[in-house]
């Protein structure tokens, strides 16, 4: 079931606050999921629908006209035409996002049920969930979820996440989405990861990853 523009979702809370100036400008339904689809980069309009199941295409549109005027949110002429992004300021969202996702990790032990998944939204989670982690020398690998490498890397500054490019990584675990947030959560063992999914490469970088 899609969700259709409400008139009522322009409020302020009328606090001088930055958390309510910050939720008069973020808080309304699909604005945080909009910003989190584009912090890999920018979209289409197309793909950027695609990506947010359930979104109606006219609350979508007024949403991303609401946070352009706002200042998170930009249009950028690329090789695919418009694409939508996030300006700079839109970006700082990242770091309070991912402490959100962090806080929301346990409400994802009752399993995926017949909610939707997208692999690309494990660029944001994987990191949120490892961090203050770091490595050195760094390690890097890769989650194949869905047909969609995510590659991983942990080093000094502490761990990044991608969707993957030409660059492979030398281990890459196939599985589902359910097995590689188990295991980045710590809720599975590298070797239950391995019985759960498909080791593609070298074990190691895993364990040094996991242990």
């Amino acid at each position: 079931m899609v969700e259709t523009v409400n008139p009522l979702s322009r409020r302020s809370y009328g606090q001088f606050c930055g958390l309510a100036r910050a939720l008069d400008i973020v808080g309304d339904r699909w604005n945080l999921l909009i910003v989190r689809e584009l912090l890999p980069g920018p979209l289409r309009y197309s793909e950027l629908k695609a990506s947010l199941p359930g979104v109606a295409s006219n609350l979508l549109a007024e949403r991303l006209r609401t946070m352009e005027d706002t200042g998170v949110v930009e249009r950028v002429l690329g090789d695919a035409g418009v694409l939508y992004g996030l300006t700079r300021w839109g970006a700082e969202l990242q770091e309070p996002m991912e402490a959100l996702g962090r806080w929301g990790v346990p409400l994802l032990a009752a399993g995926q049920g017949d909610d939707e998944f997208r692999p690309r939204w494990l660029t944001l989670a994987l990191p949120a969930i490892l961090r203050g982690r770091t490595a050195t020398p760094p390690v890097e690998v890769g989650f194949e979820v869905e047909g969609l490498l995510i590659v991983l890397r942990i080093d000094a500054d502490g761990p990044t996440a991608r969707i993957g490019d030409d660059h492979l990584p030398k281990t890459v675990l196939v599985a589902e989405a359910d097995t590689v947030v188990g295991l980045v959560a710590g809720a599975l063992t590298v070797d239950q990861a391995f019985d759960a999914g498909e080791l593609r490469g070298e074990a190691g970088a895993l364990r040094r990853a996991f242990a």
